[in-house]
């Protein structure tokens, strides 16, 4: 809470307190007097006594009064619990030492005056005067500090306060400048970090406000009074308050937060805070400044993983080490250290549908005489989620002799056209991240002479090369030649797989490429909508001019019937990924229309909600009322898409609330409605292995079994939920919840909007939007490593996560708590901790892959 939200009305600070007048104010006064003790009544003449002398004409008497008076008041108010008693005594004087003060002529004696009414000010000034402020400028400026800690903090609102009302003309910034260096070096000096960052924030915006920029000098004092023991607090609160600052302010407490890491270093934080920006030019260009600081290659091949950034001699000059580290930072051991998870999680073995299906398998099945098809392209997909990264199945990899009675062919052709296509495709996720041993496996399909069969094998190999990079760029090399391919089929699976490889890595000869593409006024609208997508994707949050244009251009090259295509709105979804995180509108607005046309605008605005509060705790809580509020009172579009929002605000997150919510909604009269709410499930439980989400889908299954399409969504919803066995998450964010990654993003919102239009999209040819998904797979796991790479077990905590934002010491982060040996699984909400002083972790978020370092000073158990 800032400094003007703790001095308000009702906020527990100290505030006059006014008492009707009484009709004999002498017998009042006697009567009170009465009640006083004889320490007390002493105390209360003693102080009167001042107060007379104060005004007698004898300059000596009155200097000798004033210091008495302030050295009984000082002790009284170093700490207040409640109205001290020489404050409480000397309120009925404070306005004729008021009086007093106008007549007295300019002199030092005046200036003390002016500092012991300050003080009496603290809860005697009558509300928004601040007048303790008022005399403290007038005041001998003395050692501030001396009057209290609450003095301090009455000082630091009334400042903040004066801020917000001030006349920006006749302000007194150099007067005030230097009372607030004054009082940040108190309170960073009494634990009261947050304080001090308030009050120089408050500081910091007014001066924005006359010279129309950043004043990074004013939150710079922090600097000088940060030390190796409160720095932690400062820059936690400097990040997480940069959430709450509207743009550009957020970046000035990250410059701070990112310098002081730097100066005492902790490099691990300060690489993070330079990805937080989101230029990841500006983080490469400071890699050269954290070397010569000693900064260990190991952390910085472990931060950069997932970057298509390579390694030079300057950073490693070891050819073996320089190798070794590019693996990791290309995720080149991604798909092994995830399969020693599978191992050690004992899940490695391919399963049977039947095996997640189980009650409701039987009516599905007995549905394929009239719904074969739409059965066996759920079944491709729920097979695809659960085995993503595992090597094996029980459909696409299964051996040609196996007893399960097929081969991966069989499966394959017993699709239809564009099922084909996913049924392929889907060997790509199966052996996700392998790019080698899944290249091999998918290249017997380039070569065949079914173009749905070549499409699918195309957007396969972008499907095994997602997240992970090459110098070799295989993927490119395979991809680029079916570009400009006749077939449109074959040239969406190679747009398409260009898109999910290369996601995030913005190059520019990919662009010249697709660019060309978009330009083809002769393209069918479906190439160039995945084209845009493609596009938007490569270049994801770069603000690109050049792909805006051209992506603008095809647009407006189109007819008006195809405008009203439900494939355009991926054009301009496309375009809306070049500037992911980079705008913020007044979506609730939108929203809040009611339009009798079924405009489509209204949609993607409730999807921006869910984008915009999913960052942090509290917005996103407010966010699920707010989307209460819209299915009660909103059109139906916009109902439509509430669900979807509600499964992107928590993505892997089945919050109880939300849980109830789309189970209401699963029956409601609107089928566009229960497919969003259903989908939707299947996304809040994704790699969940929820057993209530479960339990909800079986009886759904049961439910809709005669309607095909919501039964193709309880089958999809269902993988989702158990999407890698349990060991994958769909959320966006990493680091804590601090970190974004983009495209992760971006494949969620991708696979969302089409969902605005289910039954053209999803439920018509182009299921396989599905593996946008993909983009945002990554296992939810905590893997230690030593210095080495090898594997180390280790025993940590895994509790529910503390926000320590603001607290002073060295609370605990994690509460309810229990005792494991890595690897483990994090679930959301979860935070993991070291249980041993054996070994030092290089990063101080247990997330990932973590390397260890043996402790130096440890000395056994004992």
């Amino acid at each position: 809470m800032s400094l003007v939200a703790k001095l308000a009305p009702g906020s527990g600070a100290v505030t006059p307190q006014t008492e009707p007048p009484s009709k004999h104010p002498k017998k009042k006064c006697r009567q009170k007097d009465e009640h006083l003790s004889e320490e007390d009544l002493a105390l209360k003449q003693l102080l009167e006594f001042y107060v007379e002398r104060i005004q007698n004409p004898d300059p000596e008497l009155q200097k000798s009064a004033l210091q008495s008076m302030g050295q009984g008041i000082r002790p009284s108010a170093s700490s207040m619990t409640s109205v001290p008693k020489p404050l409480k005594f000397l309120r009925p004087h404070y306005g004729t030492l008021k009086a007093f003060y106008e007549t007295v002529p300019d002199s030092d004696f005046k200036k003390d005056l002016a500092d012991v009414l300050s003080v009496l000010a603290l809860t005697m000034s009558a509300e928004g005067e601040r007048e303790s402020l008022k005399y403290r400028l007038l005041g001998s400026g003395g050692d501030v500090g001396s009057w209290g800690h609450e003095y301090v903090r009455n000082l630091a609102g009334e400042i903040a306060q004066e801020y917000m009302n001030a006349e920006i003309e006749d302000f007194p910034f150099d007067d005030i400048m230097e009372l607030v260096q004054q009082i940040v070096a108190i309170l960073m000096k009494h634990n009261a970090e947050p304080e001090a960052v308030d009050l120089l924030m408050e500081v910091s915006s007014l001066k924005h406000m006359i010279y129309n920029q950043l004043q990074f000098e004013d939150l710079e004092l922090l600097s000088g009074h940060v030390d190796n023991i409160n720095f932690r607090r400062t820059c936690l609160y400097l990040t997480s308050a940069a959430r709450y600052l509207a743009e550009p302010d957020d970046i000035l407490p990250l410059d701070i937060a990112y310098a002081t890491y730097l100066k005492f270093q902790e490099f691990a934080n300060a690489f993070q805070i330079a990805l937080f920006l989101g230029d990841t030019q500006v983080f490469f260009c400071c890699v050269p400044i954290f070397i010569p600081c000693g900064i260990p290659e190991k952390l910085l091949s472990q931060d950069v993983s997932g970057f298509d950034f390579e390694l030079d001699d300057e950073i490693c000059r070891n050819d073996d080490d320089r190798i070794h580290l590019q693996d990791i930072i290309n995720n080149a051991k991604l798909s092994e250290s995830y399969l020693t998870l599978a191992r050690d999680m004992e899940v490695l073995e391919p399963k049977y549908l039947e095996d997640f299906h189980k009650v409701w398998t039987s009516i599905a099945w007995s549905c394929q005489a009239c719904a074969g098809s739409s059965v066996d392209l759920a079944a491709t997909f729920v097979n695809a989620f659960v085995h993503a990264g595992f090597h094996q199945d029980m459909l696409m990899t299964v051996p040609a002799d196996s007893s399960s009675g097929g081969s991966s062919g069989n499966w394959v052709f017993k699709n239809k056209e564009h099922g084909k296509t996913s049924a392929v495709a889907s060997l790509g996720v199966i052996l996700l991240w392998d790019v080698d041993f899944g290249l091999a496996q998918i290249d017997k399909y380039i070569h065949s002479n079914d173009n749905y069969v070549i499409a699918g094998a195309l957007l396969g190999v972008g499907l095994v090369s997602c997240n992970v990079f090459s110098c070799l760029d295989p993927a490119r090399g395979i991809l680029r030649e079916y570009i400009g391919n006749g077939d449109s089929s074959i040239q969406i699976g190679a747009i398409m797989g260009l898109g999910i490889a290369y996601a995030g890595a913005k190059k520019e000869q990919l662009r010249k490429r697709l660019t060309h593409v978009l330009n083809d006024g002769e393209a069918p609208l479906d190439v160039i909508a995945f084209t845009a997508i493609s596009l938007g994707l490569i270049y994801v949050g770069s603000s690109n001019e050049d792909v805006s244009q051209a992506i603008v251009d095809a647009l407006m090259c189109r007819s008006e019937s195809e405008l009203g295509e439900p494939l355009t709105r991926l054009i301009a979804l496309g375009h809306g990924l070049l500037y992911l995180g980079k705008k913020v509108q007044e979506l609730l607005s939108h929203c809040a229309e009611h339009l009798d046309n079924g405009e489509t605008h209204q949609g993607p605005a409730v999807l921006g909600i869910a984008m915009v509060a999913m960052a942090e705790e509290l917005g996103l809580e407010m966010s699920i009322r707010s989307l209460e509020h819209l299915l009660q009172y909103g059109e139906l579009n916009i109902r439509r898409a509430v669900p979807l929002a509600l499964g992107l605000l928590c993505i892997s997150n089945p919050k109880v609330n939300v849980v109830d919510i789309l189970s209401r909604l699963s029956h409601d009269i609107d089928i566009e409605v229960v497919m969003a709410a259903i989908i939707s499930m299947g996304l809040i439980g994704a790699g969940t292995n929820n057993a209530r989400i479960v339990f909800m889908l079986r009886n759904l299954s049961s439910f809709y079994y005669r309607t095909d399409c919501l039964l193709f969504c309880v089958q999809i919803a269902q993988g989702l939920v158990h999407l890698g066995k349990g060991l994958l998450t769909l959320d966006p964010y990493h680091w804590d919840h601090f970190l974004l990654s983009p495209k992760a993003l971006a494949g969620l919102v991708i696979v969302l909007h089409a969902c605005l239009d289910m039954k053209a999209i999803i439920l018509g040819k182009y299921h396989f939007v599905l593996y946008f998904l993909v983009l945002a797979m990554r296992p939810r796991m905590l893997t230690t490593v030593d210095e080495n790479f090898e594997p180390l077990s280790v025993p940590v905590r895994v509790g529910r996560a503390v926000d320590v934002v603001g607290k002073a010491g060295q609370p605990k982060t994690i509460t309810c708590f229990q005792n494991h040996r890595t690897p483990v699984l994090l679930e959301a909400g979860k935070r993991a901790e070291l249980a041993t002083e054996k070994y030092i972790p290089l990063t101080p978020i247990l997330e990932g892959h973590v390397i260890l370092m043996e402790n130096p000073e440890y000395k056994g158990d004992n």
